[in-house]
């Protein structure tokens, strides 16, 4: 095997721990010794030993001259975990390979450079690109001290969420709702509207065959107009936070909060969607999957507040006026003020099309 088809392995080991990691990255490493694989690990959740741990313990006395692929920089510093460039030296490793490296102020270049006055090669970039795709995520949290924002709907073909009715079941099939699943699964935060909450009534949870995370529950419902025995209240699956505007009934807020809901109240009349954002990066979440209605959309895409949309689309045509848009708004006066995508994939699932799209690299919010 060559130098990349053992960073590939490396990469495999952290891509399959997607979700539950935050809010730290995603790690694989492997320790490899005379063509042989002497061990390999992953980091499996915040708190417990990163991925270089994993696969030395496994290695053993070996590791002293044997190499190892790491997927990210490893770290310097004294967190929940010792330092793994420390670990790396006093194993006897004698040549590192990092695909990434890392931004984190903590670490950036000081793991390289501790492990290099230690006599040890240190070679990165090795398969950067799909790297630096696996952890994008954590960098732009790092970078921001915001959450990777995406936007999810379910369209018509011809872009339509519900019908003039304000019927939306089912616009996709079963396939992709159970994607959706998965993909609330590997969040952190999961966001809607109260207009969704009062339509829906919906449960939020991630509900998989094998089980799942639940993510954290999020709703904006500026003068707290959702129903007290709604589900995100009532069946305390997992927390849930509703962010609200000045102007709220405060004895029907007492009585939410007896549910063990919090609600955070801005000073303003309205709900700001960076300042939730701010309050989010603050709580530790990494991630924030948004399943709002059109309006919601609107919000968060005319406050450029999004990193990537997932556009599940149906082979159906709702059409109609009256019926309801993926965003709506006032929306652009002009053709040329609408915001650019770039389509990073497109994929047949069930009968439907994902989509994935993102900001034009000069308009990306990160």
């Amino acid at each position: 095997m060559l130098d990349i088809d053992y960073m590939k392995l490396a990469l495999s080991l952290a891509a399959a721990t997607k979700g539950q990691t935050s809010p730290n990255p995603q790690v694989g490493a492997v320790v490899v010794k005379n063509g042989e694989i002497l061990g390999m690990g992953a980091h499996l959740k915040a708190g417990t030993p990163h991925a270089e741990v994993h696969a030395i313990a496994a290695a053993g006395e070996n590791a002293r001259g044997a190499d190892i692929y790491v997927t990210l920089e490893p770290c310097s510093h004294f967190g929940r975990t010792p330092p793994c460039a420390d670990l790396i030296i006093n194993s006897g490793i004698k040549r590192v390979f990092i695909a990434s490296v890392d931004p984190n102020p903590l670490v950036a270049g000081k793991g390289i450079a501790r492990m290099q006055e230690a006599g040890i090669e240190v070679v990165t970039g090795l398969l950067q690109q799909e790297a630096d795709a696996l952890n994008e995520p954590f960098f732009h949290f790092i970078k921001t001290k915001t959450p990777y924002v995406t936007i999810k709907a379910a369209s018509s073909f011809d872009g339509k969420t519900a019908a003039k009715t304000g019927d939306s079941k089912w616009i996709t099939s079963p396939e992709s709702r159970q994607d959706v699943h998965r993909l609330r699964h590997e969040h952190d935060a999961i966001l809607t509207g109260v207009n969704t909450i009062i339509h829906d009534n919906p449960l939020l949870t991630a509900r998989l065959p094998q089980g799942g995370r639940n993510p954290i529950r999020i709703v904006l419902d500026t003068n707290l107009r959702i129903p007290a025995d709604s589900n995100v209240i009532r069946d305390q699956a997992v927390k849930t936070i509703i962010y609200t505007g000045s102007e709220i009934d405060k004895s029907k807020a007492e009585d939410i909060k007896s549910f063990g809901v919090e609600i955070f109240s801005f000073p303003s009349r309205h709900v700001p969607i960076v300042d939730v954002l701010k309050d989010l990066g603050e709580r530790g979440i990494m991630t924030l999957f948004v399943e709002g209605g059109s309006e919601i959309h609107a919000s968060f895409i005319k406050n450029s507040a999004f990193q990537q949309i997932i556009l599940y689309m149906a082979p159906k045509i709702i059409g109609g006026n009256e019926a309801i848009p993926f965003v709506g708004g006032s929306g652009a006066d002009y053709v040329k003020e609408a915001p650019r995508l770039e389509f990073l994939k497109v994929e047949r699932i069930g009968g439907d099309l994902k989509i994935i799209a993102k900001p034009l690299r000069e308009e990306a919010t990160d």
